[in-house]
């Protein structure tokens, strides 16, 4: 699936901030199409309504965590085949090995920046 500058993008986070940095980050990379949702709970009630062709969710959320809604997403026949790329502040090698098995199309640690987010999109966009 590639990922275009007209490709619908969903971010989750519950850190308002956060969604303000990624949404620049995207505005900078020529992404116009970004919705938000709080936590996972909300997120999945936006991506039963809506198609996205990308998902960028935190890992630490409440009361649904990032690694919970991946989860929800890839057992869902109809959002199964949506990249997920996962933020998070520590790169413990056990929440990478569980987010890979559970089928985290790519991964960031913060802080980041628009060239990491775009080689990431980039990476989960090819076929």
């Amino acid at each position: 699936m590639n990922i275009s500058p007209s490709t619908p993008i969903l971010v989750v986070d519950d850190y308002q901030t956060m969604i303000r940095i990624i949404r620049n980050l995207l505005k900078q990379l020529g992404f116009e199409d970004v919705d938000d949702a709080t936590d996972g709970t909300q997120a999945l009630e936006k991506l039963r309504k809506r198609k996205y062709g990308l998902i960028i969710s935190d890992w630490n959320m409440e009361p649904m965590t990032g690694y919970e809604l991946l989860k929800v997403v890839r057992a869902d026949d109809s959002l199964r085949e949506t990249p997920f790329i996962m933020i998070t502040a520590e790169s413990k090698t056990d929440n990478v090995v569980a987010a890979k098995k559970a089928g985290v199309s790519s991964y960031i640690v913060k802080p980041f920046n628009a060239q990491t987010l775009k080689a990431k999109i980039d990476a989960v966009g090819e076929p």
